[in-house]
Order: structure tokens, then C-alpha cells, then sequence
């Protein structure tokens, strides 16, 4: 059985004969930048003694296919070690500088073994050695681990939730502002927070956790997701974070920082835009609660999304920015409340419990007692 390699952000390529645009050259010409560095880096990194590493990610799916998420790096003999929050999986060490997640090379297209009960399935990780295939395989509802193999490497194990098929209602929620504050996507300040701010002095949004973990008791089966515009190199950050201060448990979306066939840096807005209409298009029968912030996109991505897919929407919940967040967030998004379908509640508060209580009144949490 094989499996179905995963990149729902790859560009067509241009027709036979047709020459490619100043901006598909300009792209190609960043493609090739990169490709030429990581090789470089990658020499030196091996010449260093350093081995090809699996680090594995959270990944999802239903009852008949698995997504499965990963990336494949060069590092130094015990940079990942033993998960305990992730059932043995291998994880970036605690406690570590941002910077350092962006200092292993990647592998260009590592060739990974997906090791699922008795059965192994062969598979390539993309250009940045992320690894986003979708594999056929019937498993049942509740968490399960899937094993990804890579050369020589050492095992990781990587947790994989797997949706109920009754279930009905799902989470996707925003990190940055949203369940976590920061001060993006200020210049400084992003780089800051994403390269040099150590990962224990990151701050939950106040009443945030409660709320969403009251949310994944009150719909047992039901997926928690996380969609961010944030690079694949701090997903075992982020994942620590959610445990620590504890967040349900779910898969982490992210993207990657690099240039495309079209552009030189992806899309953030794209990248969101995308995971929602994969989600419309992989959990048909499910109703999201969208939850983000009023710093930038996610209001005016979340309309657009309820527009398409009413179907697949229960009600959208904004984070309101306090003034100092809003400037250095860049400032609140307008407002678009003549481009909200009528029929999808909007929620706005500034923590979790002012959104706790207007989601008791429309009936997602119980009345506090």
C-alpha cells in the first residue's frame, strides 16, 4: 500500500513551452539558494559527526487514514531525547534558546520507513525534510503512535489522534495572542520571541487552557487543533508549551519559512486558508469553533471560511487584543461584520473566561454551576 505525499501548497507548473514569470524566476532562483545552503550546511554537519535525526510530530486522523507529521535533521548524538508527555516519542531537549531550533540542517527529500502496527510504509519528506503524507490504514477512535524511521536513525515514536467518527464538533485555534501572548508580527519582537526568548518565559493567555480543555471533555472524540503561521522548527516548543500549561493535546499546523515555486516567503494568510479547507474537505460531518485574535488575519480568514463552508462552522470566537498587544501586534483587524454569514455566532473577549461564558449561551459549555 502506498502512501499519498501531502503538500496542499505546491504550486502547478507551468505548461509545457510557456516561460515562467519574473516572479516564478525570482522564486526558482530562492529554491535554488536554499537547496544550494542546506546542502552545504549538511556537509559540514555530517563532517561534524552528526546523525540523521526523526522528529516526530503530532498527527491526526480518521478511522480509514493517518496524517502523519515529522521532520528529518542533522544534529549531534542525544539532541532529541525522550518525550514523556508524548509516549516515548523523541523530542527537541527542554528548556532551550529559539535559535537553536533553526541550527540542524534539514534532509532534502530523507527517504522515512512509517512503521504502523505490523505493517511499514516507505515515504520522502519534502524539500525541508518536513514529512506530510497521508497514509490509507484502519485504526480506531483515541490516541495511537505510529514509528518513522529514517537511514540509520534511532526510532521516533509519533503520538497520532484518531477522530471518532461520531463526533461532531472540533477546535481549531490561532497560537500566537490566542493561547499564547506574544508580540507578533512586529519585525523585532518576532524574531525576538521566535529565535532568542527562552521557551519557559512564553505566557498563556489567561483562562485560555480552561476553556478549551472544558471544551475537549465536553465533546470526548472530538479533535483539538492548532493552526499557526509559525515554522516547523519550533513545533517541539510549541508542543511543550500546550502540555505545560496544559492545553488538550492535538496536532500542531504549521508551515514552513522558505521560498516556493511562486514566492520568496510563503503566505501566512495562505498557509491558514489552506489547513481549513482541508479540514472542510477531510471531516465533513464536523462543526469548528474557530478561535483566534483581533491582531491581523484571523477574523477576516474566519469569515471567509464560514462564507464557503457555513456547514462546517458552529461559531467563531476572537480574543480581544488589550491596547498595548494591538500595537505591537501591528494593530486590530477591522471590522468585518457585514462580511459575516448571519447564521454563524461571533464571540469576542479578552481572555478565556469572558469567552467560557458566551459559549455557555450558546449551549458548547455548560452554565457554571
Amino acid at each position: 500500500m502506498s502512501s499519498t505525499p501531502s503538500d496542499p501548497s505546491a504550486s502547478p507548473s507551468a505548461s509545457a513551452g510557456a516561460a515562467p514569470s519574473v516572479k516564478e524566476q525570482a522564486s526558482h532562483i530562492g529554491m535554488r539558494l536554499e537547496d544550494a545552503l542546506h546542502s552545504y550546511r549538511e556537509g559540514r554537519a555530517r563532517k561534524r559527526g552528526e546523525i540523521q535525526t526523526v522528529l516526530p510530530f503530532t498527527g491526526y486522523g480518521t478511522t480509514e487514514w493517518v496524517r502523519v507529521l515529522g521532520r528529518v535533521i542533522l544534529a549531534k548524538p542525544g539532541y532529541a531525547s525522550p518525550d514523556e508527555n508524548s509516549a516515548g516519542a523523541k523530542a527537541i531537549r527542554d528548556g532551550i534558546r529559539g535559535w537553536r531550533n533553526f541550527m540542524s540542517p534539514p534532509i532534502n527529500k530523507a527517504s522515512v520507513t512509517v512503521e504502523i502496527g505490523d505493517e511499514c510504509y516507505p515515504v520522502t519528506a519534502d524539500r525541508g525534510g518536513v514529512i506530510d503524507v497521508v497514509i490509507p490504514v484502519q485504526l480506531t477512535p483515541g490516541w495511537t503512535t505510529v514509528t518513522l524511521r529514517s537511514e540509520d536513525s534511532e526510532a521516533a515514536a509519533a503520538p497520532v489522534y484518531i477522530v471518532d467518527p461520531s463526533a461532531r464538533v472540533g477546535v481549531v485555534s490561532d497560537i500566537d495572542d490566542t493561547v499564547m501572548v506574544t508580540a507578533l508580527p512586529r519585525p523585532f519582537l518576532a524574531a525576538w520571541n521566535t529565535f532568542v526568548l527562552d521557551e519557559h518565559a512564553r505566557t498563556p493567555t489567561p483562562g485560555m487552557a480552561v476553556m478549551m480543555d472544558r471544551l475537549s471533555r465536553e465533546n470526548p472524540g472530538s479533535p483539538v487543533l492548532y493552526l499557526s503561521t509559525g515554522a516547523w522548527n519550533v513545533a517541539a516548543t510549541l508542543t511543550r508549551f500546550i502540555t505545560r500549561n496544559l492545553y488538550p493535546a492535538g496536532p500542531l499546523l504549521l508551515t514552513d519559512w522558505g521560498p516556493t515555486r511562486d514566492r520568496w516567503f510563503r503566505s501566512g494568510p495562505e498557509h491558514k486558508k489552506t489547513q481549513l479547507e482541508r479540514l472542510a474537505k477531510e471531516f465533513p460531518q464536523i462543526k469548528w469553533l474557530l478561535i483566534g485574535d483581533n491582531g491581523q488575519h484571523d477574523e477576516a480568514i474566519y469569515a471567509e471560511f464560514a462564507k464557503r463552508h457555513p456547514e462546517n462552522v458552529r461559531a467563531i470566537a476572537i480574543r480581544q487584543l488589550s491596547a498595548g498587544e494591538a500595537v505591537l501586534a501591528g494593530g486590530r483587524s477591522p471590522s468585518r461584520s457585514g462580511e459575516r454569514p448571519a447564521e454563524i455566532p461571533w464571540i469576542y473577549a479578552p481572555d478565556g473566561a469572558g469567552m467560557t461564558r458566551q459559549l455557555a449561551e450558546l449551549g458548547l459549555l455548560p452554565e457554571a454551576g
